[in-house]
């Protein structure tokens, strides 16, 4: 596909296939709602315990990228500021976003409220983004969390084979959080070995940056992790970080990838691990999706996957 874009299609269906059952944290509900299945991704009735979407639609993490991918698609001029003007279009006041955060705001008066949002869920870095946009600060990125939406917004951007100074700009766009930008960054520099041929990426990774101090931590982290590679998955993503959170959510996949022979298995995998599965997969789907190639993705999946035939269409 142009401009590697298989890559973000890898990301989006991983995304959408996982996110019935999004941040289910309680592993025995997930255990009975997988029971049986030997598949158990696109479920038809959504099991999140927080909002409610259509199958095949993607979470929030994978909709800043695909707000990304329409910016990319219109024009390559003032990319940073269309972007922006599209975040706020998407998930500012006005969107099913925006309205969401707000009846989440008056639902936390209600002592006992047990429901969930109809609808889609609105991430912290986003809440803030809006606002910083909104109030036109020089620096828009959310600061309050550590998470995956800086590596989704910049991951169709990277992929059109923009340089590593600007990909950082446009990270920072939704997230200034300093462990953010490093962990996003590592993921793009995994896709880019990758995508230039590497059988090994996370090994070459290591060889390459083990002496870079501002990397350290990292490569500690994936040590640390292939040192517990036998490890059941699900029991060592309770240890290693079930959330949404770096460093987390980053050493969780990495497990999932070295224990994993291809795309689905990848997936299906972290799904069963439950929590904070979306962001998870939206960097193993890319992955396996660099390393592989296109036809690594299920092509049932890909039918399932609502914003799959947009992405599709650009070959």
């Amino acid at each position: 596909m142009k401009n590697n874009l298989h890559v973000f299609l890898g990301a989006t269906v991983a995304d959408a296939a996982a996110r019935p059952l999004h941040w289910v944290y309680n592993q025995k509900k997930l255990t009975s709602y997988i029971k049986g299945k030997k598949d158990f991704t696109f479920l038809t009735k959504n099991k999140s315990p927080f909002y409610n979407i259509k199958t095949g639609e993607v979470s929030g993490y994978n909709k800043i990228g695909q707000v990304m991918f329409k910016t990319l698609l219109e024009d390559h001029k003032d990319i940073e500021k269309r972007f922006k003007k599209n975040i706020t279009k998407s998930f500012g006041p006005g969107s099913i976003y925006w309205k969401n955060l707000n009846l989440r705001a008056k639902y936390r008066k209600v002592k006992d409220w047990r429901g969930i949002i109809k609808g889609p869920w609105i991430h912290q870095n986003i809440i803030e983004t809006v606002r910083n946009i909104k109030a036109k600060k020089k620096l828009t990125g959310g600061i309050k969390v550590n998470e995956s939406d800086g590596y989704c917004a910049a991951l169709p951007y990277f992929l059109y084979g923009y340089n590593f100074k600007k990909i950082k700009k446009i990270i920072s766009t939704v997230t200034i959080s300093k462990m953010s930008l490093k962990y996003a960054l590592v993921k793009f520099y995994l896709l880019d070995l990758a995508l230039k041929g590497s059988k090994d990426p996370i090994n070459e990774f290591i060889t390459k940056f083990k002496k870079n101090s501002y990397f350290k931590s990292v490569v500690n982290d994936i040590q640390k992790v292939k040192r517990l590679k036998s490890k059941p998955h699900s029991l060592l993503v309770k240890k290693l970080g079930m959330a949404c959170s770096y460093p987390g959510t980053f050493n969780s996949s990495i497990h999932s990838i070295i224990n994993s022979k291809n795309y689905k298995s990848a997936v299906l995998r972290t799904i069963k691990a439950g929590g904070c599965n979306c962001s998870r997969v939206n960097f193993i789907g890319a992955y396996f999706a660099a390393l592989k190639g296109v036809n690594t993705i299920p092509k049932s999946w890909i039918k399932k996957t609502a914003p799959a035939k947009k992405i599709l269409e650009q070959k």
